[in-house]
């Protein structure tokens, strides 16, 4: 597991096993925030262990930026701790939680260990405020990778907890990916300092402006050339014929599961663009 501290009382983590998932901790005297959880219960429990030994402190509160499994299913792991998240964030949890985690349990059994904890405090509209120590924490919805995102400011810092919402390639297939545009363009007029991905490494200032740009390139071109293919005579063909490069992305991005998360971004627009209406061959 890698680590950071990113600015007085602000840590980065990030996973070494799982498609570089990321989580944070902001520490006050008495306490700590945890802002999600990792994948696999072997790394939670190494970041558990980070947070009361090296830094002293228990943890009272976990934010659940949504309710993908590598998020939030570490939270069994703190049983002391007030679990927030987006209202949204306990339905999809409660509704798709448990056969989830069955079907996970069935391909490792490391996840036997693993208990669903929904969250205790939800909110759905405006900000909710957190106080920590000497840091304001803003929670926000910040829908589009999934209905119930949400992101974190530290506002003394200008440092962004973006969550799925803002990845090394944009994926959008549980939620919208309209939503998910608006969101980007959100995070360009924060004045941030740093945003803190939900998986991949830390964005720094002077990369923020590109990293914006490229992730709002990579879904207009993406939207283009699947309404294109689905005018073609074999869309599918044509549908396939569409890489990840073309769109101004690389395969190699997150672990390598990049190009899979491409494939499947291209066979939920599809989708979308045939709900949309006909759209008659055009060769």
């Amino acid at each position: 597991m890698h680590r950071e501290r990113v600015s007085e009382n602000v840590y980065w983590f990030q996973s070494e096993v799982y498609a570089q998932v990321t989580a944070g901790v902001i520490t006050s005297p008495q306490w700590a925030v945890m802002i999600d959880t990792l994948a696999l219960p072997e790394e939670t429990l190494e970041l558990r262990d980070f947070i009361e030994e090296n830094l002293g402190v228990p943890v009272r509160y976990i934010i659940n930026t949504h309710s993908h499994a590598d998020h939030c299913w570490g939270n069994i792991f703190f049983p002391g701790a007030t679990v927030i998240a987006h209202e949204l964030s306990r339905q999809q949890m409660q509704e798709k939680g448990p056969a989830s985690l069955e079907a996970a349990r069935q391909q490792n059994p490391v996840f036997k260990q693993i208990k669903l904890v929904y969250p205790h405090i939800t909110f759905s509209d405006g900000i909710f405020t957190l106080r920590v120590g000497k840091k304001t924490l803003n929670l926000m919805p910040s829908p589009g990778h999934s209905k119930d995102g949400i992101s974190v400011l530290v506002e003394e810092d200008r440092i962004l907890f973006a969550g799925d919402s803002f990845l090394p390639l944009p994926y959008f297939v549980d939620g919208d990916i309209d939503e998910l545009a608006a969101s980007i363009k959100k995070v360009a007029k924060m004045g941030l300092e740093n945003i803190i991905q939900g998986h991949g490494d830390i964005i720094l200032r002077g990369e923020i402006d590109d990293a914006v740009k490229d992730n709002l390139g990579y879904l207009t071109t993406l939207r283009k050339q699947v309404r294109a293919a689905s005018k073609k005579r074999n869309p599918q063909e044509a549908l396939s014929a569409i890489d990840i490069e073309s769109c101004g992305k690389s395969r190699v991005l997150l672990g390598g599961i990049a190009e899979e998360l491409h494939r499947r971004n291209i066979r939920f627009l599809y989708k979308k663009v045939l709900e949309e209406g006909d759209n008659p061959p055009s060769d």
